[in-house]
């Protein structure tokens, strides 16, 4: 028996080290992503994943990275169709990146077919179907995927019923209310059930102001940082990309826009002296 037992505690002391081992990992992919690092960061979570095969997190986060990692290489284009046919990372990206949004959408709809209240399913299922809507809207240009964004809305809007303190939930929502209003031209935001700009910009600097985890803060503050740029909000993006930059100063997007947009503040004291 004791020998059982001992069995017990060392499986269960690996299990938890492995956990540790994981997590810590996801903690640095992500450090990775929001210091725009994100070929790193796609790396980091795939090694998650190997050692934890079915953590949606993971999932989200390589989607995310490897989508980065497309925009990133398509740039800014006149000719957003052209560009991306001749795009050879992006060619080399994409059957990656749908690779690993099926077996993650597959996992977390899995896990629903058993417990369709599962939380945490609800929310990655959501997010996952949005890094493809936002990848096939925002970055190929391409209006398609809207079976993928009922998906998301439906279950976002489910974990939201249940926890309206969900920050990332409530992040994710706040950009289809902002994407709907903004992108999308009058007949087609009434099929998908309207957007608020409004709406999407409070619930984002709420969430952005919310006492949460260093990097569901971090999202909260870089869709606001965007959602601000996007509205020519300068002032208030330089004052948020300033505490974005404290976090990670190696991200080279907030380096550029600081140097663009951030004026030199006045040396009083000097001039004083002077």
């Amino acid at each position: 028996m004791k020998t059982i037992g001992a069995v017990v505690v060392v499986a269960a002391m690996t299990g938890a080290v492995a956990q540790a081992n994981w997590s810590s990992s996801l903690d640095e992919a992500h450090r990775h992503f929001y210091s725009g690092r994100y070929e790193a960061a796609a790396s980091l979570a795939l090694d998650v994943r190997s050692q934890q095969p079915d953590s949606l997190a993971a999932f989200e986060l390589r989607t995310s990275a490897l989508h980065f990692q497309m925009r990133r290489a398509l740039g800014e284009p006149k000719n957003r169709d052209i560009a991306w046919k001749q795009c050879s990372d992006c060619q080399k990206l994409m059957p990656v990146f749908m690779a690993e949004l099926a077996a993650g959408q597959a996992t977390a709809r899995a896990r629903l077919q058993k417990n369709p209240a599962d939380e945490e399913a609800l929310f990655f299922l959501g997010k996952l179907d949005l890094n493809y809507v936002w990848l096939q809207l925002g970055t190929v240009g391409r209006k398609t995927g809207w079976s993928e964004y009922w998906e998301a809305r439906k279950s976002l809007d489910a974990v939201l019923k249940s926890n309206p303190d969900h920050v990332r939930a409530q992040v994710a929502r706040a950009w289809i209310d902002y994407i709907v209003d903004t992108k999308l031209p009058r007949g087609t935001r009434w099929m998908l059930g309207g957007g608020n700009k409004k709406k999407g910009l409070l619930t984002i600097q709420q969430a952005a102001a919310s006492a949460t985890e260093p990097f569901v803060q971090a999202e909260a503050m870089f869709g606001l940082w965007d959602m601000q740029v996007r509205e020519r909000r300068m002032a208030e993006a330089v004052v948020t990309a300033r505490s974005l930059a404290r976090d990670f100063p190696d991200n080279q997007e907030l380096a550029k826009f600081l140097a663009a947009h951030d004026s030199p503040r006045p040396n009083f004291t000097s001039a004083a002296v002077r």
